[in-house]
């Protein structure tokens, strides 16, 4: 499925128009020049267009069904993926994958959304939104790394924890505050990375780290837009609207200062363009920041990562 997003369109149509240049071009009709001129007039305009991004725009790249999701991120930067199944109490989430890598041969532990990119995908991942089995399933994952002593790599991509009854019935709130209490706990360096949309306690569930990072059109706030609008406005069609009032990019959450730790640079109009090189960069950072917290001391990671949460909030005195 190739997405194109409405103010992709016009940078689609001058790549459909060089296609056709190309195909068209022979020994005895030579169009190079006429490409070479549409490639830089696209190239200009790649630039302009994802350099005025809407947060809306934002956060409908954050969502591009052609993003790479958990498992293309496995594929491409960990090596010998296991994937273990079950919380042990239920049943299996396919919404959240969880299992043991390596990473440079190191081994590790690697959690992360999944989404689906056709019907059928979908459905069997449920959008990305974890029951309450998925989060109890990527507690225990965690706290075998822990027992080991194996980092622990989580990517976030979801538009919130699913909201269904049964979901509820069986401890949705439950799962997700144990989860925040026993992350803060763990002896091993946790390293989160919001690959796509961060909703809510669905993606904090599992974002409990002693480094956060996001890629670059990737989202992060308390509710989807169209959630913020439904209650503000009783409108979901108010999503961009709310987006703007939400600040949820990470540019937004980068300049709060203390919620977030990096921002990963995506390739020019977002890693849906290029999945290999998103994973080379992303693993790059990834490998940097494991071999600073490889610095501290168990007693250390639960101290550091505390006071990072910790400093998260600010308080005002009255004079």
């Amino acid at each position: 499925m190739n997405q194109i997003l409405d103010f992709e369109k016009p940078i689609a149509d001058l790549e459909t128009k060089i296609g056709e240049l190309r195909e068209y071009s022979t020994a005895n009709v030579d169009f190079s020049s006429e490409i070479k001129k549409l490639e830089k007039k696209a190239d200009k305009l790649k630039k302009d267009v994802y350099s005025n991004l809407t947060r809306w725009q934002r956060t409908q790249l954050a969502r591009h069904a052609n993003r790479p999701y958990t498992l293309d991120y496995i594929e491409r930067i960990f090596t010998d993926w296991s994937e273990v199944h079950g919380d042990r109490n239920y049943r299996d989430d396919p919404a959240l994958v969880c299992g043991f890598a390596r990473i440079e041969g190191k081994p590790c532990c690697v959690i992360g959304h999944q989404k689906g990119r056709n019907t059928k995908q979908k459905v069997h991942r449920n959008f990305g939104m974890p029951n309450p089995e998925g989060y109890r399933k990527a507690l225990r994952i965690m706290q075998l790394a822990d027992q080991f002593g194996l980092p622990i790599f989580t990517f976030v991509d979801t538009p919130g924890a699913f909201p269904g009854i049964g979901a509820e019935e069986r401890g949705q709130a439950e799962a997700i505050a144990r989860n925040l209490r026993e992350m803060a706990m763990l002896r091993v360096p946790v390293i989160v990375t919001i690959t796509g949309e961060g909703g809510s306690g669905g993606a904090l569930a599992i974002a409990m780290g002693n480094r956060v990072l996001m890629m670059q059109y990737s989202v992060y706030a308390v509710i989807s837009p169209e959630g913020c609008a439904a209650i503000l406005w009783s409108d979901g069609t108010k999503g961009p609207q709310a987006a703007e009032a939400l600040k949820l990019t990470a540019q937004d959450v980068d300049s709060l200062g203390t919620v977030i730790d990096e921002v990963i640079p995506e390739p020019l109009g977002g890693v849906h363009q290029d999945h290999d090189l998103a994973a080379i960069t992303l693993k790059e950072y990834l490998l940097k920041h494991l071999a600073e917290l490889e610095e501290y001391s168990p007693e250390g990671l639960i101290e550091q990562r505390y006071q990072r949460f910790r400093a998260i909030s600010v308080f005002e005195e009255p004079k």
